[in-house]
């Protein structure tokens, strides 16, 4: 019973509505279990589970612990008798449990064994911001958080302190506040494998004199030692697998020979690695750099500076497994694939706009071999970011998000490394990786056919009752919950739907249906938004979710529900029905 207080003269009473099964989870249990007053035995369940879910690997073993652990958490029965059986409420519960029958797998499944190029893989941008680009603190507690995630790249400025004698970790030329690099080091080795297995990628913006970059490869080789990898050669040919790299740490930057001092700015350097790329006048709007060095002055022909370099920066070269950096010339240029060295470019996200635009088949074929970052543009000083498709549409591995904030860009990029047992690593669809008989390469903008057909069914939503305050939606009687299900993805599959608004309910039953067409089932992500309808203002927020369609098991599957900020809520759910053709 929920109460609500009206004015100050009454008080309504609003009665919890008893969840009942749905039509189709009863018509199932009868066909299996043989009648509606009737028990389902393991063997039974686990020809439901065969047939209806579409789970092939499921054994009478998997069918029995099942049994097990819905009997010991509904009734407390803790022998485990192999004739133990479900009832009707209890196959519901089972259906209807986050952790007993989730949407997606857990665990990895895809092959771990080719390059990183043929990855797509789980990317932060400024990894040390706790919030805005211009003011806030750098730390080490984002880092860490993001780790946590399931991130496998992270980004640190090195600037030098202010007696330029040790290394900070900050957004250089704006006012927000330094970290310590070893800090940040020693953060990234306790946390690097507590997620995920496969390797950490420390992509680094260098803005430090040669006898810092001597330091900081020591920091990194006495934090990081055996777990540090070791390119064998200056230039890779092909880039090492994840599976190959487990438990290691990886460093990508540009090599020290560009990022030579200029001679003519007394304590300046040469561009990052990403304002060496950057189309979107970074530099000169929001952040106001002063006295960098043009791409020309750190060219590779200047090479009687860098001879003078010191031991110290020859080690901090050879630290470097992911080289970065762009040739001279223009994007065409850059997009070329070499034939003896792979390697990392950065662009920004209105970059890719137009590579994409001007030369999209080139960006593919550049994909399959090297690293492509893609980071946001200059103009995001909130760290908001942007929609991540195009950039995986193209091959893109490094799609470099802010990831302090929220919204509906960063539940996409959550949702997509959903994949794989959320261990940070997506293999590429093979139609980015592969070439055609006659040498061609995927042509992202053609019309394609349907290849792949998803209906969802919304059967009904609980929890929310459990998570939230009585007048969190509204103030006088209980929520009014609508959902919005649709596609992210490719241009032609992307749509939303809405289902109808239930009145006044804390567990709304749907039982409605939606049909979506896919051209490319690959790249498309289920997005699920809830919502309480306010007529006066702002429809409440009531929770998100967002599956790889890839990955989306078939049948009747109970799905969690997430805030805003990505944590899952602890009750809230949804229960939905899955069917592909």
């Amino acid at each position: 019973m929920g109460n609500y207080r009206v004015c100050l003269c009454f008080i309504r009473r609003f009665k919890m509505s008893k969840e009942e099964p749905p039509p189709d989870v009863k018509e199932a249990f009868v066909k299996y279990a043989g009648g509606v007053a009737a028990n389902m035995t393991a063997e039974q369940l686990r020809s439901f589970l065969v047939e209806f879910q579409g789970d092939q690997t499921a054994s009478l073993a998997d069918a029995q612990r099942i049994v097990e652990h819905v009997l010991q958490r509904r009734h407390h029965v803790i022998t485990k008798l192999t004739k133990h059986s479900l009832t009707l409420d209890d196959f519901y519960y089972y259906l209807f449990s986050m952790d007993l029958n989730p949407p997606i797998s857990d665990q990895v499944h895809q092959d771990m064994r080719a390059p990183l190029s043929h990855y797509y893989i789980y990317t932060s941008h400024n990894t040390y911001l706790t919030g805005n680009q211009l003011s806030s603190n750098s730390s080490d507690v984002p880092i860490i958080n993001a780790l946590k995630s399931g991130v496998r790249v992270v980004e640190l400025d090195l600037w030098p302190n202010s007696e330029e004698d040790e290394i900070d970790v900050l957004h250089g030329r704006t006012l927000t506040t330094p970290v310590e690099f070893v800090r940040c080091l020693k953060s990234i080795k306790e946390n690097a494998f507590i997620a995920s297995p496969y390797p950490v990628i420390i992509t680094l913006e260098d803005h430090l004199t040669p006898d810092l970059q001597a330091k900081a490869a020591e920091y990194i080789k006495e934090t990081f030692g055996d777990m540090l990898f070791f390119p064998e050669a200056e230039y890779l040919q092909e880039f090492p697998s994840p599976e190959e790299l487990k438990y290691r740490i990886v460093i990508s930057t540009k090599p020290p020979k560009e990022y030579l001092r200029s001679k003519n700015v007394k304590g300046e350097n040469s561009f990052s690695d990403d304002e060496t790329d950057d189309e979107d006048g970074y530099l000169d709007g929001v952040y106001n750099f002063v006295g960098l060095q043009s791409e020309s002055e750190s060219s590779e022909s200047d090479d009687s500076d860098y001879e003078s370099y010191t031991t110290g920066v020859s080690e901090y070269k050879r630290l470097i497994a992911i080289h970065a950096g762009k040739p001279n010339g223009g994007l065409k240029e850059a997009l070329k694939v070499g034939a003896d060295k792979v390697r990392r470019l950065s662009l920004s996200e209105k970059a890719l706009k137009k590579a994409t635009k001007a030369h999209g088949m080139d960006v593919i074929r550049f994909t399959q071999k090297n690293m492509l970052r893609i980071y946001p543009k200059g103009t995001r000083v909130n760290s908001s970011n942007y929609k991540p498709q195009n950039a995986w549409l193209h091959g893109a591995q490094m799609v470099a998000f802010n990831m302090q904030g929220h919204g509906k860009s960063l539940s996409l990029m959550r949702g997509m490394f959903r994949s794989n047992g959320g261990c940070g690593y997506v293999k590429k669809p093979d139609f980015l990786i592969t070439v055609d008989s006659h040498g061609k390469v995927f042509d992202p903008n053609a019309n394609l056919p349907v290849k792949r057909t998803l209906k969802v069914k919304l059967y009904m939503g609980v929890g929310w009752n459990l998570d939230f305050e009585n007048t969190h939606f509204h103030l006088y009687s209980p929520p009014d919950f609508y959902t919005r299900i649709g596609i992210a993805g490719a241009p032609a599959d992307e749509v939303i739907k809405k289902t109808e608004i239930k009145e006044e309910t804390w567990s709304p039953v749907w039982n409605e249906e939606f049909t979506f067409p896919l051209t490319i089932p690959e790249l498309a992500l289920l997005r699920i938004d809830v919502y309480s309808y306010n007529i006066s203002d702002k429809d409440v927020f009531g929770g998100q979710n967002c599956l790889p369609v890839s990955e989306v098991k078939p049948g009747i599957h109970a799905v969690p529900l997430f805030d805003r900020k990505g944590s899952k809520y602890s009750s809230v759910k949804l229960l939905m029905r899955f069917e592909f053709s």
